[in-house]
């Protein structure tokens, strides 16, 4: 009988899996809207059938001891539970799924850490344009959450109900990132609707002209941390998830979406610690890149690297004029720092993560230093998965997805992540909170301020 292959925890698995906190779960959400009805049976099989085909997906921890200098995965033949559920439908259904997906981290010890819910007979009113939602109690022992719903329909009449279908992808993201977990999903579609669902070719652009970044602020000092709002007193995390139109551009302009997206959240969260007395400090906004190719050849785990984003406090005071240099300034930057050959979280990471010492010592050392860097960790994430590369359609019944959202942890001390993805023409905004840091007001606080100042970034010529 061969033995099951093992592989070491990489550095970004190990470092997260040293700082698990049960209170604040390492969960990635991914919300996809469908217009129609899945069978379950087809679903199951379809989706089971997507995990063999990336078989680097069934994965669970091996148990080990204190001394040992590895954490290691075991890959497996096949899952070791159901992977996807069809909770009850009702009034609250898709509430209670996406607070299950922030309270409910996948187990390590179990292949796979990934879940998948399916909600049907959901109303277009209680999905996308949603109005808001509060005072949402999670279960016994966790932490409650916010939830939120969309500007969109804010001020609009409940829409007729339909049988609108929504997937909720939980994972754990100590083993797997959101791009990969949507590649699988991608293959299921395909395998389910048998229509094909390969990745769509990315935007041509025309050779970029190498050029120095800009002068920004050093990444040794200290950046500004969003200022607390209304804690609440239960821990977890909060979320609200929205839907924009996509900001325009002049054709030709040296910047991207990518570009307007992080000078939004820059000039969001400026406003915000304007607001709340906070003392100027540069911001530095840490954006994930992926490179990885998004065909059935995709490396399946957490395969994206970090960069830091900085601005000055002079940057960021907000006069329209000022915008198109600030939007050049910006593209020049995440260039800059996209051209880097660069470890995944910085080589004082991979150093830490040398197994040349038991495992669990690492782990001290590492919590350690996590405490002791709290003031030098960035302002907060933004991670624009951009336009969703698939189709992502299950065929006549169920449909193409209309409608994607993604939400990364919320950790403090950065406390808040902004998450976006574009479908079908929209911007779809997540925004999560730590509830130690946020209340679910501020949060629709922070989602009309990220409006405004989106809209702001429109500049002519």
């Amino acid at each position: 009988m061969t033995a099951p292959v093992r592989i070491p925890f990489p550095v970004v698995d190990e470092v997260s899996r040293h700082c698990l906190q049960e209170e604040e779960p390492e969960t990635v959400h991914i919300e996809v809207h469908l217009p129609g009805h899945l069978d379950p049976a087809r679903l199951r099989k379809a989706f089971t059938e997507a995990l063999g085909r990336h078989p680097r997906i069934l994965m669970r921890e091996v148990p080990g001891g204190w001394y040992r200098r590895r954490y290691e995965w075991e890959l497996t033949a096949g899952a070791d539970v159901e992977v996807v559920s069809f909770p009850s439908p009702g009034r609250n259904a898709l509430r209670d799924a996406r607070t299950r997906a922030l309270v409910e981290a996948p187990p390590l010890s179990v292949s796979p850490p990934i879940r998948l819910e399916v909600v049907e007979g959901v109303g277009r009113a209680e999905g996308s344009e949603a109005t808001d939602i509060v005072g949402l109690q999670a279960p016994k022992g966790r932490g409650a959450v916010s939830i939120g719903g969309s500007a969109a329909g804010r001020d609009q009449p409940p829409l007729s109900r339909s049988q609108m279908t929504v997937l909720f992808l939980t994972i754990n993201h100590t083993a797997l990132d959101g791009p990969a977990c949507l590649r699988i999903l991608a293959t299921a579609a395909e395998i389910y609707g048998g229509k094909d669902n390969s990745p769509a070719a990315p935007p041509l652009r025309p050779p970029e002209t190498p050029e120095e970044a800009p002068e920004a602020p050093s990444n040794w000092s200290r950046p500004a941390h969003v200022a607390q709002g209304t804690p609440e007193p239960s821990p977890g995390n909060g979320l609200l998830v929205t839907e924009l139109p996509l900001p325009q551009r002049p054709k030709g302009s040296p910047y991207t979406v990518n570009d307007q997206l992080m000078v939004t959240t820059a000039l969001t969260i400026a406003h915000w610690n304007r607001e709340h007395g906070a003392r100027p400090r540069p911001l530095r906004i840490t954006m994930p890149v992926d490179d990885r190719p998004r065909d059935t050849t995709m490396p399946i785990g957490n395969g994206t690297r970090l960069v830091e984003v900085p601005f000055a406090p002079t940057e960021l005071s907000h006069d329209p004029a000022d915008m198109p240099d600030l939007l050049r300034r910006t593209a020049q930057r995440t260039r800059a720092l996209k051209s880097l050959s660069r470890p995944q979280l910085g080589h004082g990471a991979a150093l830490l993560t040398a197994p040349v010492t038991p495992v669990a010592w690492r782990a001290a050392l590492t919590r350690g230093l996590r405490r002791a860097a709290a003031p030098w960790t960035s302002t907060t994430l933004l991670s624009n998965i951009g336009r969703i590369p698939y189709p992502l359609d299950f065929g006549e019944e169920a449909g193409r997805a209309h409608a994607v959202w993604f939400s990364a942890p919320a950790r403090m001390p950065r406390g808040l992540t902004v998450t976006t993805a574009s479908t079908a023409g929209r911007l779809h905004l997540a925004l999560r909170w730590s509830r130690a840091l946020l209340s679910h007001g501020d949060g629709a606080h922070l989602r009309d301020l990220f409006e405004h100042y989106l809209h702001t970034t429109e500049v002519g010529p």
